[in-house]
């Protein structure tokens, strides 16, 4: 099952990092071990509109629709912004410097997320 949004093109980066995450058994709990937590983000698109995915570094090592149960972190963002970061073109902390990027919840957990991105970054297709 896609993760993409044809409304959000750069939805497509989130099957590339639930591919990335589950390449192999130790792929996956590497990176539970490293997040541990949910995390979410909310995508808002050039229309305005606005669409959630999260991440589960707590159980499951899978990415799926919506924001999960409990998520620990939420980042909200402009989708161009949010394909820059997971292509390595954008840094989260300037973004969240420049009001770009809003994060609710454990802001600690949210810098976890780049070696989660690293792994996927030569693989996206944005």
């Amino acid at each position: 099952m896609s993760l993409k949004n044809d409304k959000f093109p750069a939805s497509a980066a989130f099957d590339t990092i639930n591919e990335a995450l589950n390449a192999t058994d130790a792929d996956r709990k590497d990176a539970i071990k490293q997040g541990n937590g949910i995390y979410a983000f909310t995508l808002k698109n050039k229309s305005g509109e606005t669409e959630s995915w999260h991440i589960d570094l707590k159980e499951t090592g899978k990415v799926g629709n919506g924001l999960g149960t409990k998520p620990n972190v939420t980042l909200a963002l402009a989708e161009d912004d949010f394909a820059n970061l997971v292509t390595g073109k954008a840094n989260a902390q300037r973004l969240f410097m420049s009001g770009k990027l809003k994060i609710k919840g454990d802001v600690m957990k949210a810098t976890k997320l780049e070696p989660i991105f690293k792994k996927a970054q030569g693989k996206a297709k944005l």
